[in-house]
């Protein structure tokens, strides 16, 4: 008789734990809040278009997972007035360090979509500006996307905006845990002469695929001792910064596997990578090969082949260095013994046409010297006189 009533209060228990156990609390699905396009530059640079506050003009943004906070161009700021706020936060890009006033408490009005209480740090983007040819106005980085789930799509070259909550992610792709700080650190392998792994930030602004401090690539020994490097230079917080680009066997992010992919290397001077933490960048010209879910509230980004993942990398090389000043796509760099060098580009010279395509559209002009090999007909003024000069774009996948 006991072991009979035991049997029935242990079966009992059982059904009431295995009952218990269905019940728990669903996270609410997350909600579409707004869908709009955007236009990216070269590098994968994403431009997405917004208004401040009551300010009719739209504002060009870069979205840049490599930024911790939400910025503003200081002439944007001083054109509309706005009031600056004296800080000691200090940023850091590759070219320098420096002290940033504030703008606080504005409204940002993305298409269909406003978020008010943003607090921007103020920076100078002029640079930016002439090397895309395109005012920027700011960056939207970690300060915004904490708030929502940002899906960026490059097949349609749109952006969907959700609140924040459950998500079922498409199928066919990888879902990354990196880790997170305001920036993402995601783990990768990169092989040469040896296969190392480490964390790289995770960073959309970068108009690169990848970006490695010399610290990393000298105490990994990872490149082969005769991989042949190219001078070149790139731009950032701070201004211009020297650097070399090479080309190493392979990259491998989650499942992904990426061959012979062109690296930047440079002195990391302000620690921008924070070595040994960390061993460099992923740029949005590796990254814009996926569609990207970026789940800050979860620190989850999810990774999905779009038709862009297998283009071919950008292999080529000619060492002119050329911004748009007053109007006019001007050269202002000529690394020393590049292609164009011997050439004979100077510096001061106004690109007018390449291979006869008239036009002072910046972005054009870099894309017709994305073709490793080939040779051009560039048109130049020099001191205001015409000057043709033929142009040998060198493959950096030859030695």
């Amino acid at each position: 008789m006991h072991k009979r009533l035991l049997l029935h209060i242990l079966c009992w228990l059982l059904t009431c734990s295995f009952v218990q156990a269905q019940e728990e609390f669903i996270t609410p699905q997350a909600k579409p809040l707004t869908r709009f396009p955007f236009t990216m530059l070269s590098g994968g640079i994403v431009i997405v278009r917004g208004r401040l506050d009551n300010i009719v003009d739209t504002l060009n943004f870069i979205l840049d997972t490599g930024s911790g906070g939400i910025s503003l161009d200081s002439a944007t700021v001083d054109e509309f007035k706005m009031a600056r706020i004296k800080s000691e936060k200090t940023i850091r890009g590759i070219a320098g360090m420096k002290v940033v006033d504030f703008t606080n408490n504005h409204t940002l009005h993305l298409p269909g979509l406003s978020v008010d209480s943003m607090d921007f740090h103020i920076n100078d983007y002029g640079l930016l500006s002439s090397v895309y040819g395109v005012k920027i106005d700011g960056i939207i980085g970690f300060s915004l996307l904490r708030k929502f789930i940002v899906k960026v799509n490059y097949d349609s070259f749109y952006i969907e905006m959700l609140k924040p909550g459950g998500i079922r992610y498409p199928k066919g792709g990888h879902l990354l845990r990196p880790m997170f700080t305001t920036l993402a650190y995601q783990n990768a392998t990169i092989a040469d002469e040896r296969a190392v792994h480490s964390k790289f930030i995770f960073d959309t602004g970068a108009g690169l695929c990848f970006l490695l401090s010399q610290d990393f690539v000298d105490d990994s020994s990872f490149l082969k001792k005769k991989r042949k490097f190219f001078a070149t230079q790139t731009e950032g917080l701070g201004g211009k910064k020297q650097m070399n680009i090479t080309v190493t066997k392979e990259v491998v992010i989650g499942p992904y596997h990426f061959k012979k992919v062109p690296v930047y290397v440079f002195d990391d001077d302000y620690n921008v990578t924070s070595y040994p933490l960390l061993g460099g960048i992923i740029g949005n010209d590796l990254l814009r090969r996926f569609n990207l879910i970026l789940n800050y509230p979860e620190q989850r980004i999810y990774i999905h082949p779009n038709k862009h993942f297998t283009d071919p990398f950008d292999y080529s090389y000619t060492g002119l260095g050329f911004y748009v000043v007053d109007g006019n796509v001007t050269v202002v760099d000529v690394m020393h013994g590049s292609p164009a060098e011997k050439a004979g580009f100077k510096e001061d010279d106004v690109i007018v046409a390449i291979d006869n395509t008239f036009t002072n559209n910046i972005q054009l002009l870099k894309n017709l010297l994305q073709n490793a090999g080939a040779k051009v007909k560039v048109l130049v003024l020099r001191e205001g006189k015409p000057v043709v000069i033929n142009l040998a774009i060198q493959n950096i996948l030859r030695k």
